[in-house]
C-alpha cells in the first residue's frame, strides 16, 4: 500500500507480487490498479513471465467492459502516459473472464502463456520481425549491436537498456553513415525508443516536415462510394487483360482430424458479415467505378464428397477442380468475389479451398482472415458468441478518406518527388527466349527456390555490419544480377508495400498494397558496399513518399498503358518476412496444399520469405517470354552471386562471381572450341592464298 497526496491509503498488492524485471523492482498491483482505472477494463491481472530469448517480461490479462471497445494500442498508450516504460507490459491478453480457484480467487496458474494464440487475441509489444518499418529495422539493429542485447521492444528506452551519452554518440554516427541523416545527440535523448527515433529520422527524410494527416472516420453509406486508388489500379488493369483470372488469390489447406463442417460454414458467414470488403462489388456509374456494399450476402460453402473414389482418382479430381476454380474469373459487377469449397476425402480428411479476387483482399488480409476464422471456430464449437470486437471502421471509409486527403498540396508534393525520381526512367528489358508480342498475355508459371541456412545467416550478418535491412541487401544483390544479365545501368525494379500506415487499418480485410518503383544506377566499377548505400537511401526515400498511389504516378508521368503490362515496371522483387498466416482448429492438423499458378503480371517477379533460418520462395515469370531453363539459370546465378557478395563485399560488380563451377567449365570449353575453330579457319585461309608471278 502507499499514501497518496490527499492522505488516502491505496492498496497495491501483496509483497510477494513484487517482481524484478531488467533490474527494476515492480509492484504488479500498481500496474493492475492503473489498468482498472481505464473505463474499458472490468478486471485485470499482471504477471511476470520468463522466456529464454527475451528474458523476464510483463503480461497483462484484461477483461473488458461489455459496453466499451477494448483497443490494445489504446491501453498501451494509456499506461505509457502514467508509468515508466519498464512497467508497461510487453503483452496484453484479452480474456472473456479471469480463471478462478474453487475459493473464488484469481487462479494465476491457469492464465495462458501469451504465445498460445488460441481464442485470445494477443498483442505483443515485442513487435514480430518483419512488422517494423525499414527505418525501425535499421535503428533496432543498431541498438542491439551497440548495447549488446538480443530482442528488444521498439518502445523501450535506449537508456533504460543500458545506453549512455557515449553510446548515444555512436548511435548518431552509425545513423549518419547508414542512412545519411544528420541528427543531434539531443534527438536521441528526447526520443530514446526505436519507434521514436525512427519517426524523427522519417521527419528528416521528408524535409523536416511533420505530416498532418486527417483522422480516419466512418462515412455514410448512402452516397456513391469511390474505389481506393489501389482498387482502381486493379480495376483498370482488369479491363485491359483478356485473362481475368490473373487477380485470383487462392488459399488451399489440408485438414486432418474431426472437422465440424456446419461450424466452419457458420464461421465463414460470420466473416462475410463482419468485413464489408467480402460483400462488395464494383459497378460503373457515370463512367466511373464505385463500390456497392451488399447488406446481406450469403456465400455457400460448397462441399464435394470424394470418399467413394480411390486415392489416385481423388487426387486427380481435387487438383482438376482446384485448377478450374483458380482460373475461373470473377465478375466484379456481379460478385460475390469470394468462392469457398470443401473436398471430403475421408471422414477425417478434407481439403479447404478459398478463391478471392485481389481487389478486396491482400496478403495482410489473409493473416486477418485465417486468425479470426480460428477464433470464431473455437468459440462457435463451444456454443459461445463471437469473441471478436465489432469493427468501427471498414475499407470503404479508408477509400473515401484517402481521396479526401490525397489532393492539393499533399498530392503535388508527392507527385513532384516521384517525377524527379523517375525522370527519364525506362522499363528494364530482360533477355528473353522469345520476342515480346504486341499484346502480352498473362500466362505464367512458378519456379521454386531455396537458399541454405548458412547463406541466410551470412546475409543477415552482412546487413547488420553495413547497417541496412535484409531487404536492402537482397535488393542490391538482385539489382547487380539484373545489371549483369541486361547490361542496363539504370534499373527500375518494383516492390509491394503493405501501405497500412494508419493503426486503424491493421485489422481490416481489403486491398491496400501499393506498388513502389525503386530506381538504382549501377556501374561495373562500383562495389556492393557502394551500391547498397544508394539502395538504402532510395528505399527509405520511397517509403517516406509511399502514399502516392501507383495509379496516380502513372497519370502524372503520362506512362503508356498496354494490355497485360504494368507501366514502367517489368520486374518485381518482394521479401515477405512477416509471420506466415495460419489456420488453427482444435484437434485438426493443418498443412498447406500447393497448386499450380499459370498466370503472371510481371515479366519476372522474385518472391522470397524467411522460413526458419532458410530462405524459400519462387520466381513467377511469363511463359511466353521465358523457358523454365532460363529462369533456373537466373536463380543459380543469384545464389552464386549472393555467396560471392558475402565473401567479398568490396569487390567490383563486374568481378563478382556469378557462374557455377559447371557453367565456368562449359564456358571454358566453349572458349577453347571457339579458339580452335578460329585457328583452323586462319590456317585454311593461309593455304588458299595463291601466289601471283610478275613478268618483267
Amino acid at each position: 500500500m502507499r499514501y497518496l497526496s490527499d492522505g488516502t491509503i491505496e492498496f497495491l498488492g501483496r509483497i510477494d507480487h513484487q517482481v524484478k524485471v531488467r533490474g527494476y523492482r515492480i509492484e504488479l498491483g500498481e500496474v493492475e490498479a492503473i489498468l482498472l482505472r481505464h473505463e474499458a477494463i472490468q478486471a485485470a491481472v499482471v504477471l511476470a513471465r520468463e522466456d529464454s530469448t527475451v528474458g523476464k517480461y510483463l503480461v497483462a490479462y484484461v477483461v473488458g467492459n461489455v459496453s466499451k471497445s477494448l483497443a490494445i494500442d489504446e491501453l498501451r498508450r494509456y499506461l505509457q502516459e502514467k508509468l515508466p516504460d519498464y512497467m508497461v507490459p510487453a503483452f496484453f491478453v484479452p480474456l472473456d473472464a479471469l480463471p478462478l480457484t474453487p475459493h473464488g480467487k484469481v487462479d494465476r496458474h491457469a492464465l495462458p502463456m501469451p504465445e498460445q494464440r488460441g481464442e485470445e487475441a494477443v498483442d505483443a509489444q515485442f513487435i514480430a520481425p518483419g512488422t517494423q518499418t525499414p527505418i525501425e529495422e535499421i535503428v533496432l539493429g543498431l541498438y542491439c549491436e551497440i548495447l549488446g542485447v538480443g530482442q528488444i521492444s521498439i518502445h523501450e528506452s535506449f537508456f533504460d537498456l543500458g545506453g549512455h551519452s557515449l553510446l548515444a554518440t555512436q548511435v548518431i554516427s552509425r545513423i549518419r553513415a547508414a542512412i545519411g541523416v544528420e541528427l543531434s545527440v539531443r534527438s536521441l535523448f528526447e526520443t530514446p525508443s526505436v519507434a521514436g527515433l525512427a519517426r524523427e529520422i522519417a521527419r528528416h527524410l521528408c524535409g523536416g516536415e511533420e505530416r498532418t494527416i486527417p483522422p480516419l472516420v466512418p462515412v455514410l453509406r448512402e452516397q456513391d462510394l469511390p474505389l481506393s486508388f489501389a482498387q482502381q489500379r486493379l480495376w483498370v488493369q482488369e479491363q485491359l487483360v483478356s485473362d481475368r483470372s490473373a487477380y485470383v488469390s487462392p488459399v488451399v489447406v489440408r485438414l486432418h482430424g474431426p472437422l465440424h463442417v456446419a461450424v466452419l460454414e457458420q464461421c465463414l458467414q460470420a466473416m462475410v458479415r463482419r468485413h464489408e470488403s467480402l460483400r462488395t462489388t464494383f459497378v460503373a456509374h457515370s463512367g466511373q467505378p464505385i463500390q456497392v456494399i451488399h447488406t446481406d450476402l450469403y456465400i455457400p460453402l460448397t462441399v464435394i464428397d470424394l470418399q467413394m473414389a480411390d486415392e489416385k482418382e481423388r487426387a486427380r479430381e481435387v487438383f482438376h477442380l482446384l485448377s478450374i476454380s483458380l482460373h475461373q474469373p470473377f465478375a466484379l459487377s456481379q460478385g460475390p468475389l469470394l468462392r469457398i469449397g470443401l473436398f471430403r476425402l475421408q471422414e477425417q480428411e478434407h481439403i479447404f479451398c478459398m478463391m478471392v479476387h485481389h481487389i478486396v483482399f491482400d496478403g495482410w488480409s489473409m493473416s486477418i482472415f485465417l486468425h479470426e476464422l480460428s477464433l470464431l471456430y473455437r468459440a462457435f464449437l463451444q456454443r459461445r458468441p463471437s469473441p471478436l470486437p465489432p469493427l468501427t471502421l471498414q475499407y470503404a471509409d479508408v477509400a473515401l478518406w484517402q481521396r479526401d486527403w490525397l489532393k492539393g498540396e499533399v498530392l503535388d508534393r508527392l507527385i513532384n518527388y516521384w517525377s524527379m525520381q523517375l525522370a527519364g526512367a525506362v522499363p528494364l528489358q530482360m533477355p528473353t527466349d522469345r520476342p515480346r508480342g504486341a499484346i502480352v498475355q498473362d500466362r505464367g508459371a512458378l519456379y521454386p527456390l531455396m537458399f541454405s541456412a548458412p547463406l541466410g545467416q551470412e546475409l543477415l550478418a552482412l546487413s547488420r555490419e553495413v547497417g541496412v535491412t535484409l531487404f536492402m541487401t537482397l535488393l542490391t544483390a538482385f539489382n547487380i544480377l539484373l545489371y549483369r544479365w541486361t547490361r542496363q545501368q539504370d534499373i527500375v525494379v518494383g516492390t509491394d508495400i503493405a501501405n497500412r500506415t494508419q493503426a486503424s487499418t491493421e485489422q481490416m480485410i481489403g486491398f491496400f498494397v501499393n506498388l513502389l518503383p525503386l530506381r538504382i544506377r549501377l556501374s561495373a566499377q562500383a562495389t556492393f558496399r557502394e551500391i547498397v548505400r544508394q539502395v538504402c537511401a532510395t528505399v527509405l526515400d520511397a517509403y517516406a513518399h509511399q502514399d502516392l498511389p501507383f495509379d496516380k504516378l502513372v497519370e502524372a508521368l503520362q506512362l503508356e498503358r498496354k494490355p497485360g503490362q504494368i507501366p514502367l515496371i517489368n520486374v518485381l522483387f518482394v521479401l515477405n518476412n512477416m509471420p506466415q498466416p495460419s489456420l488453427t482448429l482444435p484437434n485438426v492438423a493443418i498443412s498447406p496444399v500447393d497448386i499450380e499458378v499459370q498466370t503472371a503480371k510481371f515479366d519476372v517477379a522474385l518472391f522470397l520469405m524467411e522460413r526458419g533460418e532458410e530462405f524459400v520462395g519462387y520466381v513467377n515469370y511469363r511463359t511466353e517470354l521465358f523457358d523454365a531453363e532460363s529462369i533456373a539459370a537466373l536463380v543459380r546465378h543469384f545464389e552464386v552471386l549472393l555467396h560471392s557478395i558475402v565473401a567479398a563485399p568490396e569487390t567490383a560488380v563486374e568481378l563478382l562471381e556469378m557462374l557455377t563451377a559447371q557453367e565456368k567449365e562449359q564456358a571454358c570449353n566453349s572458349e577453347r572450341a571457339r579458339e580452335q575453330i578460329e585457328r583452323r579457319e586462319l590456317r585454311r585461309s593461309k593455304r588458299q592464298v595463291i601466289p601471283v608471278s610478275v613478268r618483267h
